[in-house]
């Protein structure tokens, strides 16, 4: 009864002195959680609530493993990792163990109130979540995928696979790169270096890793998806698909080319036709002085003009006939001399001269008239 008495006067005494200092006045944090990943580990909490606008509230996180949280006198065993923070984060990475249980408490303070503390049970191995594998290395192999995977990462790089043991695995998803990842296929394994076998010759695949701790039942986000073509000997019906899509397209590039030279031709013939002027016409043509015009068709005669041609052949008969007739006049003179006087040779020979230019004249004007007419037509 005695011992009673003095248990509730210790209770008293001390919700005296908290009313008197003020100790229940400001309002806890709320939501507190701890953002984990591996060996990462952040602890956040939210404070929405108002205060007096000359005051500042800050925030100091502590931790003390579980078990001692049993002992009485425990105050003693907690560690301060963040002191009078004025962010609602504390960050505990590298302050605890990973397969240990703690416990992780908070509380918000002023200059002149405190709040009480918020505290939750934390332990890494079964609470953290758990990374992807860091990288991933995909490389075709004789017709074979193969599969590097490289563990996930410690806070200070080493690999989880230190920590978890024998627990960590990996699930591996593989499907065609045209196909949907819903009907992928699975494999789950716990080594790092895999290879896939049983897949199609010339065909793309992408691949994605999930990290496992089956010993928890939890499981990573998948990692990035890289994609790449195993090798080997292409199918016949794909070698005879090419081969037509080959021909088509040299039948198309030479028609292609058919079609323009023609096209070609035709402007080609069109602009810049073979048959060329004559030179004087074109100088004509050219000139700036003078320009051609097309004459009426009422007026033929203005399309003509005299054009006077001297045949050679003409002038080779009118010499022949002349040296002949100049023989004869010798001969005939020869034979006259003795008995005739020069009177009637002089006669004679003007008069056969006559004749002979008048026969050459009628025949030019004869061949005059015919290369006129022609000219003419």
């Amino acid at each position: 009864m005695k011992a009673l008495r003095c248990f509730c006067f210790s209770v008293c005494a001390l919700l005296l002195l908290e009313e008197s200092s003020g100790f229940r006045d400001l309002r806890r944090p709320e939501n507190v959680s701890v953002d984990s990943l591996n060996t990462r580990y952040v602890l956040r909490w939210d404070w929405p609530h108002e205060t007096a606008a000359n005051q500042t509230v800050t925030f100091t996180a502590q931790y003390l493993r579980e078990f001692r949280s049993r002992k009485a006198s425990n105050e003693k065993y907690w560690t301060s990792v963040c002191v009078s923070v004025l962010e609602h984060r504390c960050d505990f990475t590298g302050a605890i163990h990973y397969k240990i249980s703690f416990l992780l408490r908070v509380w918000a303070n002023t200059s002149q109130q405190s709040s009480g503390w918020v505290q939750i049970s934390f332990c890494p191995d079964e609470h953290a979540a758990l990374g992807p594998p860091s990288s991933l290395k995909l490389s075709s192999i004789k017709g074979d995928l193969e599969i590097i995977i490289t563990d996930p990462l410690s806070s200070t790089n080493q690999s989880m696979k230190t920590l978890l043991n024998d627990r960590l695995s990996y699930l591996i998803q593989y499907w065609r790169r045209s196909a949907e990842p819903q009907k992928a296929k699975f494999l789950e394994t716990k080594n790092n270096l895999v290879i896939l076998t049983e897949l199609d010759r010339q065909t793309w695949y992408c691949v994605r890793v999930q990290s496992r701790d089956g010993s928890h039942n939890k499981s990573s986000i998948f990692s990035d998806t890289p994609c790449t073509r195993t090798e080997g000997q292409m199918p016949y019906w794909q070698i005879f698909l090419y081969f037509l899509i080959s021909l088509l397209l040299c039948f198309l590039l030479v028609l292609l080319n058919f079609c323009f030279y023609k096209m070609f031709t035709l402007l080609k013939n069109t602009f810049c036709p073979a048959i060329q002027l004559p030179d004087h016409i074109q100088e004509l043509w050219l000139s700036d002085s003078e320009k051609p015009q097309l004459l009426a068709p009422e007026s033929p005669e203005s399309v003509c003009e005299l054009l006077v041609m001297v045949s050679a052949e003409l002038d080779a008969v009118a010499v022949d006939e002349h040296s002949n007739a100049e023989e004869q006049d010798s001969s005939t003179h020869s034979r006259h001399c003795s008995g005739d006087s020069g009177v009637y040779s002089t006669e004679e020979d003007t008069g056969h001269r006559s004749d002979l230019q008048m026969s050459s004249r009628k025949h030019r004007e004869e061949l005059h008239d015919g290369t006129l007419l022609e000219l003419c037509a």
